[in-house]
């Protein structure tokens, strides 16, 4: 049985080695790195899945970021992932399950819309993510404007269209 669990019920040494195994370890120059830099991932909207042989097979970090608007207001987010899952069980809906829950959670309990870095077309077509307000948000390194993705979450005030840097919160 395929199981979930908080993030944290897995040692750092774990997650690291997982997340080399699904991204490399090169991954920390990538932008998302540099919104996030400095902060904790959220333990109430991470999470660990392992299989059922009870190996840690995938996670789901998530992290408080802002965008540091233009006119020198910040705009609390929740920055989604990495989504990861070890190379040999990609494609066994691991991933899919990992986001299920995250939404399921944060549209009873987030306190800030969610936005990512992702793929517009799989992640709006089975959570709602778009780009709709993001046109106007710049990235600490190089991002492909299009992927810069937000989704409102219930009990959350909307996302208005806003312009600014994204960065740690």
């Amino acid at each position: 049985m395929t199981t979930l669990s908080p993030l944290d019920s897995q040692t750092d040494d774990a997650i690291d080695a997982l997340l080399d195994a699904a991204f490399g370890t090169d991954r920390h120059g990538r932008t998302a790195y540099a919104i996030r830099a400095g902060m904790r991932w959220l333990p109430e909207l991470s999470y660990a899945l392992s299989d059922d042989a009870g190996i840690f097979t995938g996670l789901l970090q998530s992290w408080p970021v802002a965008l540091h608007c233009d006119d020198g207001a910040e705009t609390p987010l929740i920055m989604v992932g990495p989504v990861a899952v070890l190379p040999g069980r990609q494609g066994e809906g691991f991933g899919k399950l990992l986001m299920d829950r995250l939404i399921a959670d944060a549209d009873t309990g987030a306190k800030a819309p969610l936005m990512m870095i992702g793929d517009p077309e799989y992640y709006g077509r089975f959570w709602g993510f778009s780009a709709d307000a993001t046109s106007g948000w710049r990235a600490p390194g190089p991002v492909e404007q299009r992927r810069l993705l937000s989704r409102d979450v219930a009990g959350a005030s909307p996302l208005a269209v806003l312009s600014g840097m994204l960065g740690p919160r």
